[in-house]
């Protein structure tokens, strides 16, 4: 499969969910493929496991190649209510701060956006479509998706979002890793976060998932 940017096909509906951590992509996407009769994918677990698998194996996050060699070699099994990763239940930990701190260096890997990508096709072309949220799933991924979303929200609501999903993090914590995390992520050589020209942006701040999940299937008609 190439790993350049390709049409979803006719028989493929995506909905493509991007924007930065924080913002309710997980949670309205989860909501929306369950009205839809979706499949979901959070593409930014893969990217999570990917760097978990690299912690484990004791591999530099500084080589680049050697990176790579984890992100293709990593059995990594996502489901609702779990992330296994080469045997290991990894659900809790891709969520703590190691891994935070580390998956946006593991993230501007040409390389492993080359392997995770083709993941996240053939798991859509198994499925005929799905909801897919991440960061480049509209731009780069499924730039032919039905919907393509970008979500956004304050960075204070964003922080506090977080704080409540990992017990174990404050909220002064979670505000500077989100925001070394988005400087990371939009500046990033390789696939920066972005919104897609034609994605519909939701401000979520104020809204509750429902309205949010509302809005989009009003869009889908």
């Amino acid at each position: 499969m190439s790993t350049g940017a390709e049409p979803t096909g006719p028989r493929l509906r995506v909905i493509a969910i991007d924007g930065p951590a924080g913002s309710g992509k997980s949670t309205v996407a989860r909501r929306l493929a369950e009205r839809l009769g979706l499949e979901y994918l959070d593409t930014g677990a893969m990217y999570r496991s990917v760097a978990f698998a690299a912690m484990a194996r004791e591999v530099d996050l500084a080589d680049s190649d050697a990176i790579v060699e984890v992100a293709r070699t990593s059995d990594i099994r996502i489901d609702d209510t779990a992330v296994v990763v080469d045997g290991v239940d990894a659900t809790t930990q891709i969520r703590g701060p190691e891994v935070t701190r580390s998956v946006s260096t593991v993230a501007a890997i040409s390389g492993v956006r080359d392997v995770l990508r083709v993941r996240q096709r053939a798991w859509a072309m198994e499925r005929g479509g799905g909801v897919l949220e991440g960061r480049d799933i509209g731009t780069v991924v499924f730039p032919d998706a039905e919907l393509k979303v970008y979500l956004s929200a304050s960075v204070e609501v964003r922080a506090e979002r977080r704080a409540g999903e990992v017990s174990a993090l404050d909220y002064e914590t979670v505000a500077a890793d989100l925001a070394a995390r988005d400087a990371a992520d939009s500046t990033r050589q390789h696939d920066p976060l972005s919104q897609a020209p034609d994605a519909i942006h939701i401000d979520t701040t104020r809204l509750s998932v429902d309205e949010v999940v509302d809005k989009l299937i009003a869009r889908l008609g």
